[in-house]
This record gives C-alpha cells, structure tokens and sequence, in this order.
C-alpha cells in the first residue's frame, strides 16, 4: 500500500463506514452538493426539509419556483439569495437541456459532462465533482477544506496547490473505483469535523503515521 492507501485504512477503522452521501434520491444530491457550499450541513437539512415541505424537490417544480420564494425556502444556509440564483442556474440548464432527465445526462462521458456543468455560474470544481462522483458514480475525487488542510498538514502537499494538482495525489495513488472514491472522502469530511483543528500535535491520524514509520513526504504524487 502507498501512503494514501494507508491513511484512508486508518480513517476506515476509526471511524467506519460513512453512508454518505445522505440523501432519498439523485436529485436531492445535486441540490445539496449546491446548497451546502459555505455552510455546514445541518443548514443544508434545514433548507432541503423546507423544500421537501412544500412539494418542491422537483426540477420542474423548481423551475417554475420563481427565485425570491426558493430564497427564502432556503435562507437556514446562508447566502440564500447567491444560491437561490445557482440553483436556478442549474435547474434552467437541467430542464432545458435535459427535460429533467438524470438518465440522459449520464449518457455524457465524464470529461464531457464535467466541462459542461462547469460552465453553469455559480458552480465550482468542488460542487461539480460531488455530483459526478455522488450522483453518476464517476471516479472523480472531490477536494475541498478538509483534505487540503488535513493532507497538507500530513506533509503531503501545501495547502495552496492548485485543485488539478491536489486530484493527481488522490488519482495517482487509489485504483478508479467510485465507492472508494465516495467512502474516503466522507471520512475526510469526518475526521476534519470531528479532529482537524490546524494540526494538533494530539491529531491520531499523524502520531499513527509518525508511529509506524509512514510519514513521509519523498514521493512524487504528481507523476
């Protein structure tokens, strides 16, 4: 195993398997991979319950939705105004693009799909690889917080490594397989809530590195 592969072994047996990401349907995944950009993810639960309320977990729902109602469905995230107008980005595009159709939009090969969900405003790299990964099972490997600063922190990279560079780590060291893909990335998500706190000397994940001898930093991941 290289180190990568040992540090998710590590997270898996402290904090077993995550479940990730939750969620009762495809749909309600984009609309909170959208919904939770800035905030935690009790807010987002909030917001979702408050469409959920109302009927409205629908794109065509939603599209008719005009956007000062769907803001203040959704104001428990915050910057509820922004996010109204990218939801409403990415339902215009959904619904005209693909009549609400999930099934045809995976049709598109990743790249392609990935390119063309970058260009709706509002939607960044961290957002669209969380719908390609937990929406269309695509080995995409989602960066965001958490991983650069739990990662960095292991000496593996710098904090401020472009997005591309901090994927090559994870594409260059894990086999292409979507569960492991999702699976590593809510445990990142998890060790960073429950234990990350601008590396503290206390941190299990880096005295079980320092331990048994894995800590290192000579590889090129970017190979």
């Amino acid at each position: 195993m290289n180190l990568i592969e040992d540090i998710f072994k590590v997270l898996f047996d402290k904090y077993g398997p995550q479940y990730w990401w939750p969620a009762d349907t495809p749909f309600e995944v984009i609309i909170g991979a959208i919904l939770t950009q800035a905030t935690n993810w009790r807010n987002v639960e909030k917001a979702i319950r408050n469409l959920k309320e109302e009927n409205l977990l629908d794109p065509f729902k939603l599209y008719s939705l005009n956007e000062e109602k769907l803001s203040v469905l959704i104001k428990p995230v915050g910057f509820y105004k922004i996010k109204a107008q990218r939801l409403k980005n990415f339902i215009n595009y959904f619904v005209k693009e693909y009549h609400g159709d999930l099934l045809a939009m995976n049709r598109n090969p990743t790249r392609e799909l990935r390119e063309e969900l970058l260009k709706i405003k509002g939607l960044g790299k961290e957002t669209v690889d969380s719908i390609l990964l937990y929406v269309f099972n695509r080995p995409v490997f989602v960066i965001d917080n958490y991983t650069k600063r739990i990662f960095s922190c292991l000496g593996i990279g710098s904090f401020d490594l472009p997005y591309e560079d901090w994927q090559k780590i994870f594409h260059n060291s894990l086999f292409p397989i979507y569960q492991l893909f999702q699976e590593y990335h809510a445990l990142i998500v998890e060790h960073g809530k429950r234990s990350c706190k601008k590396c503290p000397n206390h941190c299990f994940l880096r005295r079980y590195l320092f331990n048994n001898r894995i800590f290192y930093k000579s590889r090129n991941y970017f190979t």
